[in-house]
C-alpha cells in the first residue's frame, strides 16, 4: 500500500515547519482541548496511511508554543491588568527530570477577569505565596477567591477589596448536613434565596447599577438574618463539629462575603473559575503528567486560550488558524487585537 505524504505549504508561517497551520491548528486543538494524547492522534493518522514520528510532532508542537508566546504576555497583561480578578489554583503532575520515573506536584494559578470574560493560566512548581506574590504585587481593586491563607496577605492591603465566594461558604453547610440538619438546613436555605436573587437578575439582563440596587433591596436583609442566625447559634454547637466549622468559616470571612454587594459588576461566587478549571481536570486523566517544567507552561499557555474562546463562543482551531496566520505581520501594539477576547469574529467565520 502506498504511504500517503504530507503536502508542504507553499507560505509557512513557523519556520522549519512542514506542517500547514490547519493541521497544527487541529493538534493542539485535539491535545489541549478534547484532551487527545499526541500519541492516540498519529495512531488515528496512522490508520488513513499518514505516517508522523514522535520527534516530529512533539518538534512541531514546541515551535508552534514559541510562535504564539508573545501573544500569551500580551493576554496575561491584559488579564491581569483589570481591577476585578478571580484566582484559584490547582494540582498538576510534572516529570522529574532528576528522578526518573517520579513527578513533581505543581500547580496551575488560575485568573479570570470577568469584565473580559478571560481566563490566565500561570504554571508554578509550587503552591506557596510567591507563585500568588508575583502576579498580584501591584493589583488593585476587587480580588476575589476561596479560604486558602496565600490570598489575606493580599486582601488587607489598602487598594485591594477582598471577595469571598459564597460558593464555599454553601459547601461547609452542606457538609454539616449529617452532622445537624436543622441548623445547616436553615442557614442553606437562606442561601438559596440569595442565589435565587441572582437568577432573577441574570434573567432580567439587569446592567449592574440595577443589579446593585436589587442586591441593596433584597439580598442585605437575607445576609443580615444569615449572620444574626449564625452568631445566636454558633455557641450552641460544637467548634470542631462540621456545623461548627461551617459557622467559624463564615463568620471569620463574614465582611469579605458581603462584599459583592459594592459593586453590580462583581459575582457572588467563584464558580466560574472552578469551571474553567475543569478542563485541567480531565487532561490529567488522559495524559496524566506534563513531561517537564516547559510542558507545564506550554499547557498553561494553550488552556489559557482554549478556556478564554470558549467563553465567547469561538471556533477554537478557526482562531488558532487566524493566528498562527497572522502574529507575524501584527504590531507588538496590536497583538491584543487576536485575543479570544477582543479578536474581530468575523476575521474567523
Amino acid at each position: 500500500m502506498e504511504q500517503k505524504q504530507l503536502s508542504v505549504p507553499s507560505e509557512r508561517p513557523l519556520p522549519k515547519c512542514t506542517a500547514s497551520p490547519e493541521l497544527l491548528a487541529h493538534m493542539a486543538t485535539e491535545k489541549y482541548l478534547y484532551h487527545m494524547p499526541i500519541y492516540r492522534q498519529l495512531q488515528r493518522f496512522a490508520q488513513n496511511d499518514i505516517r508522523i514520528s514522535s520527534s516530529t510532532a512533539d518538534s512541531w508542537m514546541s515551535l508552534l508554543a514559541r510562535h504564539i508566546r508573545p501573544l500569551y504576555l500580551v493576554h496575561k497583561l491584559y488579564v491581569l491588568g483589570t481591577n476585578y480578578l478571580q484566582v484559584d489554583e490547582s494540582p498538576i503532575r510534572v516529570q522529574d527530570k532528576d528522578k526518573p520515573g517520579a513527578t513533581h506536584q505543581g500547580y496551575m494559578w488560575v485568573y479570570r477577569a470577568p469584565m473580559q470574560n478571560a481566563v490566565f493560566f500561570d504554571y508554578n512548581p509550587g503552591r506557596g505565596q510567591d507563585a500568588a506574590r508575583k502576579q498580584l504585587k501591584d493589583f488593585k481593586g476587587y480580588l476575589q477567591t476561596d479560604g486558602y491563607a496565600v490570598y489575606e496577605q493580599f486582601g488587607i492591603k489598602p487598594d485591594v477589596t477582598h471577595l469571598s465566594c459564597w460558593a464555599h461558604a454553601r459547601r461547609y453547610f452542606e457538609k454539616a448536613l449529617d452532622n445537624d440538619r436543622l441548623r445547616a438546613s436553615v442557614v442553606l436555605t437562606m442561601i438559596q434565596e440569595l442565589y435565587a436573587i441572582e437568577r432573577q437578575a441574570k434573567t432580567r439582563e439587569l446592567p449592574p447599577e440595577e443589579r446593585h440596587n436589587l442586591r441593596l433591596e433584597l439580598s442585605l436583609p437575607i445576609l443580615n438574618r444569615i449572620s444574626k442566625y449564625i452568631v445566636e447559634n454558633r455557641k450552641a454547637v460544637l467548634p470542631k463539629s462540621p456545623i461548627g466549622k461551617a459557622m467559624e468559616y463564615s463568620i471569620a470571612r463574614w465582611d469579605n462575603l458581603m462584599n459583592y454587594l459594592k459593586d453590580g459588576n462583581l459575582e457572588v461566587d467563584n464558580n466560574n473559575i472552578e469551571n474553567a478549571i475543569r478542563p485541567l481536570a480531565l487532561g490529567r486523566k488522559n495524559y496524566l503528567f506534563a513531561g517537564s517544567h516547559n510542558a507545564a507552561e506550554n499547557i498553561a499557555m494553550w488552556y489559557s486560550f482554549f478556556a478564554t474562546c470558549k467563553t465567547h463562543q469561538i471556533n477554537v482551531e478557526k482562531w488558532l488558524v487566524y493566528v498562527i496566520n497572522h502574529i507575524n505581520d501584527t504590531k507588538p501594539s496590536l497583538l491584543k487585537n487576536l485575543l479570544p477576547q477582543f479578536i474581530d469574529k468575523n476575521l474567523i467565520l
